[in-house]
C-alpha cells in the first residue's frame, strides 16, 4: 500500500461520459483502490466554446452511479487560470518559451509549403528567436521544442516508447486570447496535483512525448505513463455511438447495471485467467496495470447483456424491484391510481428475472401485471380466443371468484378440477387465459401470473375477455 501514489481522471465536459471514459476512470480508479491511493477528478474545461454545464453534471453522476468515488475534486482548470499564467511565465523567462506573432493566414501557408516538400506540417520556427514584437498582433506563447535528441519513456502497458524531438512541433503553451491549451494545463495540473501515474487511452500516446519535453523545461518529477488499448466495435473501428458508445447514464435508463457495466468494462484489456464474474472487492485485491493488454479490445454486446443478465438473476430482490418499478415510472406504465401490492414487485421481479437480459426488458415484459387496460395481439387472439373456450373461460372465472385463497397452490386446485372435469390438458386452457390476462402468449407459469395479479385484476380481465369472445362471434355472424 502506498499513500503518496496518486492518480487522475481527467474528462473533458465537451460530451457526456461514454464507455472509453468510464473504462479509463475504472482502471484509475482500481489501480488507486489496490495501492491504497488517492483518486482525484479533474474537469478539463478549458475548450469554453463546447464544454457546458450538464455534461459536467453527466459525468459527474455517471461515475457516482457506477460507484467509482473520488478522493479529491472536482477540480476544474477554468478556476485555476492564474496557476496556468504563473507556469507560463516561468517559461518565457527562463527562454524556454517564446511569443509567436504569426497570422493563422501564414501559417496556413507554411503548412501547404511543408506538405509540398514532403515534411510533416509542423511550425517552422519562424518567431523562435525573435525579440521584437509585430505591432498590432496578439501574439501566442510557443514551447521552444528541443530540436536534438529524442523523447524515450517506458510504457508500463506498452514497454519502451522513443520519438525523436525533430518529429514534434513547438506547442502553442497559450492562446491569442490568453487561453491556456490542453497540453500545457495537463502538465501543469498533474505537477501542481502531484501525480504520481498517468493512466489514459493510447489516442494520448502522440502527447505524452510533448508533455515529457514540459516536465523536464519545468524541472519537474516525472509520472509513470501506462497507455489503455482503444475499444473496438465489432468491425474493428473505434468504438463509435453506432456500436453501442452511448453515454452511461443512457445505459442506466436502459435497465443496466452498474456492477455489470464494471465487470465488463475492467475485461475489455484485462484478464485474470479465465475468471469471468468478479465483485467490486475482487477487482481492488487483483487489479493490476501489468496485466493490461496493450492489443485493442472488442467491444461485445451480447456479452454485456450476459453479464447483465447474471447480476439480475442473483442480486438482491428488492433492490431489483426497487429498480423496475423506476423503469416503469419512466415508461408511464405506472400512475396515481395503480393500486399495487408491497409484495407485487419483488414477486414479479422473481417471475422474470431468469428470462430478462436488462430491466428495461423485464418492465416491458410486465406492463401487463400493472396497467388497468392492455390489448391484445390480433394473431394471439385468433388462435385463442374462440367461442368454444368461452365455456371453460366461464367457469374457470366463476371458481376464482369463489377462492378467498389466492395463492398458487390453490390457483393449481381450480385448474386440476376444470382439467379433469372437462378430461383435457392444461395447454387447452393455459394459453386462452394467458392471452385474456397479459394481451399475449407469452408470460411465466399461468399460476404464479394469476397469484401476482391478483383476484380483482384476474377476475376482470376474464370477464372482458368473455366479452370479446361474445363481440368477435356476434361481428362474425353479421359477416362482418
Amino acid at each position: 500500500m502506498d499513500a503518496d501514489i496518486r492518480v487522475r481522471f481527467a474528462p473533458s465536459p465537451t460530451g457526456h461520459l461514454h464507455l472509453g471514459g468510464v473504462r479509463t476512470a475504472l482502471f484509475n480508479w482500481l489501480f488507486a483502490r489496490h495501492q491504497g491511493a488517492k483518486f482525484i477528478l479533474r474537469i478539463e474545461d478549458t475548450d469554453r466554446s463546447r464544454s457546458t454545464e450538464e455534461y459536467i453534471h453527466s459525468i459527474l453522476e455517471g461515475l457516482s452511479w457506477l460507484g467509482l468515488d473520488w478522493d479529491e475534486g472536482p477540480y476544474r482548470q477554468t478556476e485555476r487560470s492564474g496557476i496556468y499564467r504563473t507556469y507560463a511565465e516561468q517559461l518565457l523567462a527562463e527562454g524556454k518559451a517564446y511569443y509567436c506573432y504569426c497570422s493563422a493566414e501564414e501559417l496556413e501557408q507554411k503548412r501547404i509549403a511543408a506538405q509540398k516538400r514532403g515534411q510533416p506540417p509542423k511550425y517552422d520556427g519562424t518567431c523562435r528567436e525573435r525579440n521584437t514584437p509585430i505591432p498590432d498582433r496578439v501574439p501566442v506563447i510557443r514551447f521552444k521544442t528541443p530540436q536534438e535528441g529524442e523523447v524515450s519513456f517506458q510504457d508500463i502497458i506498452r514497454g519502451q516508447v522513443t520519438v525523436a524531438n525533430s518529429q514534434l512541433d513547438d506547442l502553442i503553451l497559450v492562446r491569442s486570447d490568453s487561453t491556456p491549451t490542453y497540453n500545457f494545463v495537463n502538465v501543469v495540473d498533474d505537477i501542481t496535483m502531484a501525480i504520481t501515474h498517468v493512466i489514459r487511452g493510447d489516442d494520448h500516446l502522440t502527447n505524452t512525448s510533448r508533455q515529457i519535453n514540459l516536465y523536464m523545461a519545468l524541472g519537474a518529477p516525472m509520472p509513470a505513463f501506462a497507455h489503455l488499448p482503444m475499444i473496438l466495435g465489432p468491425d474493428k473501428a473505434r468504438l463509435s455511438k453506432r456500436h453501442g458508445a452511448e453515454s452511461i447514464l443512457t445505459y442506466r435508463e436502459k435497465g443496466y447495471l452498474p456492477e455489470a457495466l464494471i465487470n465488463y468494462l475492467v475485461r475489455l484489456g484485462w484478464a485474470y485467467g479465465d475468471q469471468e464474474i468478479f465483485s467490486k472487492e475482487e477487482l481492488i485485491e487483483l487489479f493490476e496495470l501489468e496485466k493490461v493488454n496493450k492489443a485493442p479490445a472488442v467491444f461485445n454486446q451480447e456479452k454485456l447483456l450476459w453479464l447483465n443478465n447474471h447480476y439480475i438473476k442473483t442480486g438482491n430482490i428488492n433492490r431489483m424491484a426497487e429498480l423496475l418499478e423506476d423503469q416503469l415510472k419512466r415508461k408511464g406504465s405506472l400512475n396515481q391510481d395503480n393500486q399495487i401490492s408491497l409484495d407485487t414487485f419483488p414477486r414479479v421481479v422473481k417471475s422474470l428475472q431468469e428470462r430478462c437480459k436488462t430491466l428495461e426488458e423485464m418492465a416491458e415484459a410486465a406492463e401487463y401485471f400493472f396497467k388497468e387496460e392492455i390489448s391484445y395481439d390480433a394473431q394471439a387472439a385468433r388462435k385463442f380466443l374462440r367461442p368454444d373456450i368461452a365455456p371453460l373461460l366461464e367457469e374457470l372465472l366463476r371458481r376464482l371468484g369463489q377462492l378467498t385463497d389466492f395463492s398458487e397452490a390453490a390457483i393449481q386446485e381450480v385448474f386440476s378440477y376444470i382439467l379433469s372435469q372437462h378430461t383435457i390438458k392444461l395447454v387447452n386452457i393455459a394459453q386462452p387465459v394467458r392471452v385474456s390476462l397479459t394481451g399475449g402468449t407469452v408470460s411465466p407459469g399461468i399460476y404464479e401470473v394469476i397469484s401476482i395479479m391478483g383476484k380483482e385484476k384476474v377476475l376482470g380481465r376474464l370477464q372482458k375477455a368473455l366479452e370479446y369472445i361474445e363481440g368477435h362471434e356476434a361481428a362474425t355472424a353479421l359477416g362482418h
